[in-house]
């Protein structure tokens, strides 16, 4: 690939030279689209156009450009336009193929599943799922682990958001009707969607099968008295603002975009997670020995637990830099925009590529180490929204991404546990794939298990960890007001960024003295509250898997 910058003429976007007629670069983008735009960012900067199948495409990389591309409006930049490529899969109407409004609409219907009271019903369901699947490992043995992964995140997925239907009945169908769906997510359909080629045909085929499996169980539960609490029923339950239902073509789509949102992100990051522990064996023992430390052989794993593993969690947090399931983001231009000195016309087509910006030295400091310690106190190189994006950014952030990140916390809190693992080859031939548009390592991906013996856990709590689960991890409430100890704080402010909340419900469910939920937006109750709140406050802003609370403080020293 040929990727020189023409002279730049005063407001012109570096213009990528190379490509063919009509074809453009998209020959470079399908077979490596991590390489080609690497390449286009180095050379030409934050910002850069080349064409594709004649469309103009504008790059944006960085935490300047991405933040342009997350912040900008719906009616500025048009997520539907730009994943037409979704309507097959999700079907017509549904969420990229609805006007901006019922999108909308639909998207906050699928939060209710995803927020904090309905993961902590979730744990025991993921445990279970965990265990099943290593029910005939046995002592020792050998797994392909992308392939385990994706069968333990499809079904876990299912038990926790579809219903048992999904799960014990028609699990091994549902399983390949997601494979056929997700089959049809390429890189040659985000132009040509509709093209008669075999993946697409069975594409179009899963989706006509899941709304006939979707509308049979519709009328199996309305002739049925079983009370139903999953997400299906939710749906079935759910009305539009203008009261009209959910038709099962509706509901069908709506359901494979809430797996979707749960799943994709899950699968390969939950491999890739154990593949870079055994890369770096001095972070497999630190986490390995504070989930001993936290649970023992055989604790509770519980959503409140699962707070307590920050090497966990930050070895996770680091896999999402570097291995982030998504390469490309996309929105269509709906008005002109500018950026810097540069026009971008409407018409065009912006992308944001997560693990490109991942990769910035100014903005990581060493950024092709593994470094899970980059996000600990003092550092905490996530803070920078733009910059840090594995689930994208804005209003569009993966409603999933609090869910993925639980679930495969919850995963490991199991495996790490329970067995020792190894590779079966060379470390450096764990690789990501590249070929697909949702990043998975290269298979085969053959791991070696070994099952830990109990004398192997030097747990606090003994062999049988099981701190306590309490409602939240905020400290209590006092019962009256006094003056913060030590300290020149005198008041402290918190504000909510409207864009960025989605409203999982954390703050609330952490500290619901100081913050509600309704509409999916979270709202201070007060935004100044007293002094001796600050501790909560502090909390819930923490634990918000959007980032989009800030809390400032005044100091009476200054």
């Amino acid at each position: 690939m040929n990727t020189t910058t023409k002279n730049i003429q005063p407001n012109e976007i570096p213009k990528i030279r190379g490509g063919l007629p009509l074809l453009g670069h998209m020959i470079p983008f399908a077979k490596n689209p991590f390489l080609f735009m690497k390449k286009v960012s180095d050379q030409a900067g934050e910002i850069a156009q080349f064409k594709i199948f004649n469309q103009r495409m504008i790059l944006l990389t960085g935490d300047d450009a991405s933040e342009l591309f997350y912040r900008s409006s719906d009616n500025q930049l048009d997520q539907s336009a730009a994943y037409k490529l979704m309507t097959p899969i999700f079907g017509e109407g549904i969420v990229f193929d609805a006007p901006i409004d019922k999108k909308n609409e639909q998207l906050k219907m699928l939060m209710p599943a995803l927020r904090m009271d309905a993961m902590r019903q979730h744990s025991s369901k993921i445990v279970a799922e965990v265990e099943d699947m290593i029910s005939d490992w046995g002592d020792s043995g050998e797994i392909n682990l992308v392939e385990a992964m994706k069968q333990l995140t499809i079904n876990t997925a299912t038990h926790c958001l579809l219903g048992k239907e999904f799960r014990y009945e028609l699990t091994n169908e549902f399983a390949d009707i997601y494979h056929d769906l997700e089959k049809g997510v390429n890189a040659l359909a985000y132009s040509f969607p509709n093209l008669p080629i075999p993946s697409f045909r069975k594409r179009d085929k899963a989706r006509l099968r899941l709304h006939e499996l979707v509308h049979k169980i519709i009328e199996k539960r309305e002739n049925s008295n079983e009370k139903h609490s999953d997400m299906f029923q939710m749906l079935i339950d759910t009305r539009y603002n203008d009261g009209s239902h959910l038709s099962s073509n509706d509901i069908a789509g709506m359901l494979v975009a809430a797996i979707f949102a749960g799943h994709h992100t899950s699968s390969g990051t939950s491999a890739w997670v154990l593949l870079e522990l055994l890369k770096n064996p001095h972070h497999m023992r630190e986490v390995t020995h504070e989930l001993d430390s936290l649970l023992g052989s055989d604790g509770n794993v519980t959503f409140q637990c699962l707070r307590k593993t920050p090497k966990l969690e930050n070895t996770l947090k680091e896999v999402l830099r570097l291995h982030p399931p998504l390469i490309v983001l996309m929105r269509q231009v709906a008005e002109d925009l500018h950026f810097k000195n540069h026009h971008i016309k409407k018409g065009d087509m912006v992308w944001a590529s997560p693990p490109v910006t991942h990769r910035m030295a100014h903005l990581f400091s060493n950024p092709e180490t593994f470094d899970p310690d980059r996000y600990t106190p003092g550092r905490e190189e996530d803070k920078n929204l733009m910059a840090y994006q594995p689930f994208g950014g804005g209003k569009h952030k993966c409603s999933g991404n609090a869910f993925a990140m639980f679930q495969i916390k919850a995963i490991y809190s199991i495996l790490l546990r329970k067995y020792t693992f190894e590779f079966v080859d060379a470390p450096d031939s764990y690789v990501d794939d590249y070929g697909e548009m949702i990043v998975q390592p290269k298979s085969p991906c053959r791991i070696r298990y070994k099952r830990r013996t109990a004398d192997s856990f030097t747990s606090k709590y003994g062999t049988a960890g099981n701190p306590q689960d309490t409602h939240s991890q905020c400290p209590a409430s006092p019962e009256k007001e006094e003056p913060a100890a030590a300290t020149t704080i005198t008041n402290f402010h918190i504000s909510i960024d409207k864009q960025l909340c989605q409203g999982h419900a954390v703050c609330a469910g952490e500290s619901p003295e100081l913050f509600s939920v309704s509409n999916n937006q979270a709202t201070a109750i007060d935004a100044t509250p007293p002094i001796n709140m600050l501790e909560k406050a502090q909390c819930a802003a923490k634990h918000c898997p959007n980032s989009a609370i800030t809390i400032t403080t005044d100091d009476s020293s200054k």
